[in-house]
């Protein structure tokens, strides 16, 4: 990011507005604000990221998984179905 801020006015509810200031604590709300939009902007949508991120994790922990890994029905080792079948789930 350029050293270079340029001010930006944003309209807020109240509600959030005072969440924003009490998350920050401490800090500039105008930071906080500042990361969550570069973050959105820089990584897109960052529940279906997550989302994307935590089927990763559990193919892994399958595929790491000694007794799913022993175990085959009709040829295929249960592992492997699985994360197939959690892979699906991220298309």
């Amino acid at each position: 990011m350029e050293n270079r801020l340029i001010p930006y006015s944003v309209h807020l509810p109240e509600h959030i507005f005072l969440k924003i200031k009490e998350a920050a604590e401490g800090r500039k709300a105008s930071g906080l604000v500042r990361q969550a939009i570069i973050a959105f902007l820089e990584n897109g949508d960052l529940y279906k990221q997550g989302y994307a991120s935590a089927l990763a994790d559990a193919a892994k922990k399958v595929s790491s998984n000694k007794l799913a890994r022993s175990l085959a029905f009709e040829g295929q080792v249960l592992s492997d179905v699985l994360v197939k079948e959690i892979n699906f789930l991220n298309q």
